[in-house]
């Protein structure tokens, strides 16, 4: 009777072996899923990459337009802060008078690289 326990237990095994192997995805199956994973690896890596280079961009924007604006006798006694994001550069702080305020705007719309500048220059109050 254990003999025959014994045999049943190892036929149901080497019945559930067999079921299982059947279930084991091909060798093409597996090559496509690493394809797929490698893909997705590669494209996210390109992404970051892509995010890297425009911060990298935008940095090198915002060092231009500083550089522009120190220069300029008028301006560079003044408190601008720059920021770009995505190549707008957003010009914030105080400037003495209007005409101050266009030329900081208009320093910072001819920098190259820029795609566009975000006034939110206060003038003095006289």
């Amino acid at each position: 009777m254990k003999r025959q326990n014994i045999s049943n237990v190892a036929l149901a095994a080497l019945a559930a072996a067999m079921l299982l192997g059947c279930d084991k995805p091909s060798t093409s199956a597996v090559g496509q899923k690493l394809d797929q994973a490698t893909d997705k690896l590669v494209a996210s890596t390109g992404q970051a990459a892509d995010k890297a280079a425009v911060v990298a961009d935008d940095a090198a924007i915002t060092t231009k337009v500083k550089a522009a604006i120190l220069a300029d006798p008028g301006l560079k006694s003044l408190q601008i802060s720059v920021d770009t994001k995505d190549g707008t550069v957003t010009l914030t702080g105080t400037v003495d008078n209007s005409d101050m305020r266009e030329k900081a705007k208009q320093v910072a719309s001819s920098t190259s690289g820029v795609k566009g500048v975000i006034d939110q220059l206060s003038v003095k109050a006289s």
